[in-house]
């Protein structure tokens, strides 16, 4: 192997080792009482916009996620908070 080959392998191993420690933390915001927008999730994540809305259509099919509008008018989501501890126990089980 060529040593490009063997950095850009690297990179994609801890990108697939983050990848679970990102999205529990944006599970973790999405848990809380008044949720979070979706630049909140950009700046704990580190994804792209267009990232984190997929992300958010597929824990739709495990959880029921709830869309508000605050004051400021930015739009927030949030999970349930015991479909959030229910997917903390399937992760230890």
């Amino acid at each position: 192997m060529t040593e490009a080959t063997t950095e850009t392998g690297l990179q994609l191993a801890s990108s697939r080792k983050s990848k679970g420690s990102k999205a529990a933390a944006v599970l973790k915001l999405l848990s809380r009482t008044r949720g979070a927008t979706v630049a909140e999730l950009i700046t704990e994540s580190g994804w792209q916009a267009h990232t984190v809305r997929a992300h958010l259509s597929g824990l739709r099919k495990k959880h029921t996620i709830s869309k508000e509008v605050r004051r400021s008018g930015e739009a927030t989501y949030r999970v349930a908070a015991e479909q959030a501890e229910e997917a903390d126990d399937e992760k230890v089980g």
